[in-house]
């Protein structure tokens, strides 16, 4: 197995190379070459694994035996040790055609951590086995962050600095990231969007001289590795259901903002996993809808939400998801990258428009509908949504047809974004993990909206 870029002008590399790029050297995301397919006899078999040993065997397709199994399982084995239940992500009946997949059981309660607690363990072995110098630099519109810092926090031979958009995140999210005093941690609240943040972050690494001086490393899912985690519980959710609900149409639907958890389902079902339509759940930056509705792809007027962690217009892993759109044309993807940012707009032909449709739908959920759907169902099933999971189960409802099965993820813990549950009359009861936060000191350097203010701060950081 070796990875290309989307933009065809690297060559391919191997598993750890990969890792290491992070955002291909041609500004293009990695992907495989080829995309490994599991036999339905094989899926058969993983049945009533748990998930650190599904975890591996996907895995095997990729690393092309860079790292030794029992190195790769160790690593898996403490990644995973930090999770609140022993299903990883479990899933939960929610009724008779609908189930929720939990994926908030790791340390910072969203789904962020399944990906990158691995990620910190595998940066934290490849700083030692290979020498390297390991500076990683992200951008999050909230949970990205905690979860990255919380995965290599305290780690030897590794720095993190994470930009996210001042007073733009929830108080929660922003306390998970910013009371951590360890030295090998900077938090940057950016005076702009998460899409500013991502900007810079880009540029950043598209800079290779800059990048290369400073070697820094990518957490977010511009890196394959993040894509790569996160399909496994998409193949763990579909194990999990009885042989009888696996046998029907099953639906996923994912609240996305990013692009990256939905592309790991699409990248998953080209795996061979036999899953039917993935819904598209986003807030009212709906970017992703308008695409999938109209074929164009362009930025609109920025909204803050009850759902920060979608308040997204540029969605970075929309570039592989459009590889495959222009069936591997790496030379067409260029183009149509280089002409989006030229004039910030990208529009397909109605045949590649019929292929989306088949791929996905999306819907765009307003903050009154989010909190309609909070209410309902903490009223009807006991059960409270995040805003986020939210926007999911109203795209679930608006798009599940009769015979069906559904599984919205649940990205996140809804303790996390208790401003907006709050407005509802709910109170819930916090974790101890999260209620000690608002005692501690934060750590954070407020900064301008601009490269030239990151970069002073990365060459005193690193």
């Amino acid at each position: 197995m070796k990875f290309i870029s989307t933009r065809g002008n690297v060559a391919p590399v191997g598993f750890i190379d990969t890792v290491l790029m992070g955002l291909a050297d041609d500004g293009g995301l990695m992907v495989p070459e080829q995309i490994p397919v599991v036999s339905a006899q094989t899926l058969s078999s993983w049945r009533g694994i748990s998930y650190q040993e599904l975890f591996l065997k996907i895995f095997a397709y990729y690393t092309n035996d860079e790292i030794p199994y029992e190195d790769l399982k160790k690593m898996v084995e403490t990644s995973y040790s930090t999770f609140r239940t022993p299903e990883v992500t479990p899933l939960h009946k929610l009724n008779d055609t609908s189930y929720i997949l939990e994926l908030f059981h790791g340390p910072t309660f969203a789904f962020k951590d399944v990906a990158l607690q691995f990620i910190g363990e595998l940066y934290s072995y490849i700083s030692k086995k290979h020498g390297e110098i390991i500076h990683i630099l992200g951008a999050t519109s909230g949970d990205t962050g905690a979860a990255a810092i919380a995965g290599v926090r305290g780690k030897e031979g590794i720095k993190i600095c994470i930009l996210h958009p001042h007073e733009k995140v929830s108080k929660v999210q922003e306390l998970q990231m910013t009371t951590v005093d360890d030295s090998n941690v900077l938090n940057l609240s950016v005076k702009g969007n998460f899409d500013d943040c991502q900007k810079i972050i880009k540029d950043l690494f598209a800079d290779l001289e800059f990048k290369g001086k400073y070697h820094l490393r990518a957490i977010n899912s511009i890196n394959f590795v993040r894509i790569l985690a996160q399909t496994v519980y998409y193949f763990y959710a579909y194990l999990q259901l009885s042989e009888a609900d696996a046998g029907k149409k099953i639906n996923v639907t994912v609240p996305s903002g990013n692009f990256g958890n939905i592309f790991s389902g699409f990248l998953a079902k080209k795996m061979g996993l036999p899953i039917g339509k993935l819904i598209i759940a986003t807030n009212e930056n709906n970017i992703l809808e308008r695409f999938v509705r109209t074929g164009e792809y362009k930025p609109g007027d920025f909204k803050a939400t009850h759902s920060p962690s979608m308040d997204i217009q540029v969605a970075s892993n929309f570039e592989r998801y459009l590889y495959y759109l222009l069936d591997e044309d790496a030379a067409q993807v260029k183009a149509v990258m280089d002409d989006f940012k030229l004039n910030g707009e990208i529009k397909i032909s109605d045949e590649l428009l019929a292929q989306v449709g088949l791929d996905f739908a999306a819907l765009g959920v307003s903050n009154d509908q989010c909190l309609a759907a909070i209410d309902k169902y903490n009223k009807q099933s006991g059960y409270l949504l995040d805003p986020h999971t939210a926007c999911g189960i109203v795209a679930t409802d608006t798009f599940q047809e009769e015979g069906e099965l559904a599984i919205t993820f649940a990205t996140a813990h809804p303790a996390k974004f208790n401003e907006s549950i709050s407005l509802l009359g709910i109170e819930q009861q916090f974790p101890a993990q999260i209620a000690q936060l608002f005692d501690r000191e934060q750590h954070q350097v407020v900064i301008e909206n601009s490269e030239a203010a990151v970069v002073e701060q990365l060459k005193a950081f690193f």
